[in-house]
């Protein structure tokens, strides 16, 4: 035989190219915050999920490299055997106190913590109820974990009590699965709802707070804070490389439950643990949270600005940071963030596979200041009308 047995691989990059899906990454230089430079130019940035600007804090480079000269760069193996430090139980014990649970485990990233928590919980004599527009990292933990996976209509309640009166006696355990805060539509999940459904038909709930946390509640713990849930039995799992500026993941829970995932998360047990310079930063980053509340604040005006001024527009239902201007296809979108960055604003088009339909996705930060927010304002209205004038003369 003479045929390239990777052949293929090219063949399914055209069709990527023609469907307007490729992507590439884009090099941005220095350090992160409401102006970037994206490959030699100046952008205001509408693309990040460091929505209270810590990722370039001077607070959080401090703890890094103070943590760094005297535990060095990496924790040099897994938590069970090498790799445990004392800062990573001083983050776990600011974490849970947070999210006012009775204990945390921090893994080395939250896609990691979503797999290596759901795989432990459920197996193959189980069933996983999921939102339609949860996260990759739930959706593949679900599927790692062999039990039974059933979709439910976004946001939708009735299908899923539909499907729990259909499905749950079927199975041992059930676990209902949903983002918290979902990351490309800026929508949120109804907890209490969800626990509800849960309490009635004996289920755990697993909620994704990654983009929630340090952002939404009165201290900053997340949607389960705002929502009025917390001290509920349920599992929140999230990140803190968003809000909380650094990189790595965690689940709050009972004492008993971070006790089993510690000897059951196989996505925590077999790998390195979080180095110390993430460890640190994100122990700062959680203390400027609990202490630094004008700077959620600030957010939060920000956040109501720009809704205030795109009113009119086509934007997705949103009740957080993350807000999108819905368009009909692929092209629109990569054409818009096009114009857009010759405008000097960078922020990304989110096409399918990622989400069923088109969009701008805009995330507000702390650190914008209203002139940036006025010049993304005029930029989109004045592209929109230019692209209306000229759809009008027939170009």
């Amino acid at each position: 035989m003479s045929s390239n047995p990777y052949a293929w691989i090219e063949e399914s990059l055209e069709t990527i190219h023609c469907a307007d899906w490729y992507r590439s990454v884009k090099t941005i230089y220095g350090r992160p915050g409401a102006i970037v430079n994206l490959e030699g130019q100046s952008l205001i940035n509408f693309a990040s999920n460091d929505y209270l600007g810590l990722a370039g804090d001077d607070r959080l480079i401090q703890a890094a490299i103070e943590a760094t000269k005297e535990l060095g760069t990496g924790s040099t193996g897994s938590r069970l055997l090498s790799g445990h430090r004392e800062l990573h139980e001083k983050l776990e014990s600011a974490i849970a106190s947070l999210k006012q649970t009775e204990d945390a485990l921090v893994f080395s990233s939250g896609y990691l913590a979503n797999i290596g928590t759901i795989s432990a919980l459920v197996g193959r004599r189980d069933v996983i109820f999921s939102d339609q527009y949860n996260h990759s990292s739930l959706k593949n933990g679900a599927k790692l974990s062999g039990a039974k996976v059933i979709d439910y209509s976004h946001c939708n309640l009735a299908d899923l009590e539909t499907k729990l009166q259909q499905y749950r006696q079927q199975y041992r355990r059930c676990l209902i699965v949903s983002d918290s805060i979902f990351s490309m539509d800026g929508d949120l999940c109804p907890l209490p709802q969800l626990l509800s459904l849960a309490e009635a038909f004996d289920c755990m709930v697993l909620v994704d707070e990654a983009h929630a946390t340090g952002v939404m509640g009165k201290t900053g713990a997340g949607c389960v804070e705002h929502f009025g849930c917390t001290g509920k039995e349920l599992i929140q799992v999230g990140t803190l490389s968003k809000a909380l500026g650094s990189l790595g993941g965690y689940v709050a829970g009972s004492a008993t439950l971070i006790d089993f995932l510690r000897n059951r998360a196989p996505s925590w047990i077999y790998t390195t643990g979080l180095s110390p310079a993430d460890t640190a930063a994100a122990l700062a980053a959680i203390e400027i949270v609990q202490t630094d509340r004008d700077r959620r604040q600030q957010l939060w005006r920000n956040v109501n600005l720009l809704k205030q001024q795109l009113a009119g527009l086509n934007l997705l239902p949103s009740e957080s940071p993350i807000i999108c201007l819905g368009l009909a296809t692929p092209a629109e979108a990569l054409t818009l963030a096009k114009q857009l960055k010759e405008r000097g604003i960078f922020a990304p088009a989110i096409r399918p596979p990622t989400v069923p339909t088109s969009r701008i996705r805009f995330s507000v930060m702390a650190t914008h200041e209203p002139n940036q927010i006025q010049q993304l304002v005029i930029s989109i209205t004045s592209i929109l009308a230019e692209d209306d004038k000229r759809w009008k003369s027939g170009e």
